[in-house]
């Protein structure tokens, strides 16, 4: 697509980094997250990888509170929460999903809205941007995933990868510090997931600080500064990503690697 966003940007103080310690999740007494840690930088991207069941969508899950971690703590952009029995106060929370933008599997754009709509929306409703500045900010963003003419269309009127970047182009409407992607190709056609690779590849070239769970190995090895492999609800080993992906130290991870990079 050739979209271009720049260089990469220098690191600014809380703008993207992230502190998660002993993050632990439990169903009843299922144990689905085992002390979890994970340091990153701004401007960091790591890609979370690992068989079925590993953990890796709740552990993105639980970073925002889409689902509630049993223990440890989590920091983001300057927001820092304690996990517990209890939710942190409502102030907290907000805090936390305000700096973080989340991209799905499922687009879970509004299909009753128009891609300017769903653009918009979150900004007046979270930010309190008035209707033309809202518009403004969506403009740029449908240019920068290359959907420009996009704008008074459906979701159902959209290719599959145009969806996900327009689910891109919204959570980066509120301008958060870190984005979160769940496996976003997953639901797309090889080819058609190409187009949101690129988008994703531009932001990481642009110093967006980012998580992704993915199946992607060549956009893990490629793009990412770091792989963290999980297994059976905790963190197998964690490294550079070219080192990870062709001397992995842990004998699952060289097993899971081998039986994905064989398909």
């Amino acid at each position: 697509m050739g979209l271009s966003f720049g260089t990469k940007a220098p690191p600014t103080a809380l703008s993207g980094e992230v502190e998660v310690h002993g993050l632990g999740k439990k169903y009843g007494v299922i144990e689905v997250l085992k002390d979890v840690n994970l340091s990153m930088a701004e401007g960091e991207v790591v890609s979370v990888i690992g068989p079925s069941g590993a953990g890796k969508s709740t552990f993105l899950r639980c970073l925002n509170y889409l689902e509630k971690p049993s223990s440890g703590t989590i920091a983001i952009g300057g927001a820092r929460v304690v996990a517990g029995e209890k939710l942190p106060d409502k102030t907290s929370l907000d805090h936390l999903r305000r700096v973080t933008g989340m991209v799905f599997q499922s687009f879970n754009l509004f299909p009753h809205l128009t891609v300017m709509e769903n653009i918009t929306l979150p900004q007046r409703k979270v930010l309190g941007s008035s209707r033309e500045q809202a518009e403004e900010v969506a403009n740029q963003l449908l240019r920068r995933v290359g959907l420009p003419e996009k704008a008074k269309a459906y979701p159902a009127r959209l290719s599959g990868g145009q969806q996900q970047r327009i689910a891109i182009a919204r959570a980066l409407a509120l301008s958060p510090k870190v984005m979160l992607f769940d496996e976003p190709t997953s639901a797309l056609d090889p080819e058609i997931g190409l187009e949101v690779l690129a988008v994703m590849r531009d932001l990481a070239d642009e110093g967006m600080t980012m998580l992704v769970v993915t199946h992607e190995m060549h956009f893990a090895r490629d793009v990412s500064d770091r792989i963290m492999v999980m297994g059976n609800g905790g963190v197998l080993e964690i490294g550079p990503s070219q080192q990870v992906m062709s001397e992995p130290q842990n004998e699952r991870t060289r097993q899971f690697l081998k039986a994905v990079l064989d398909r």
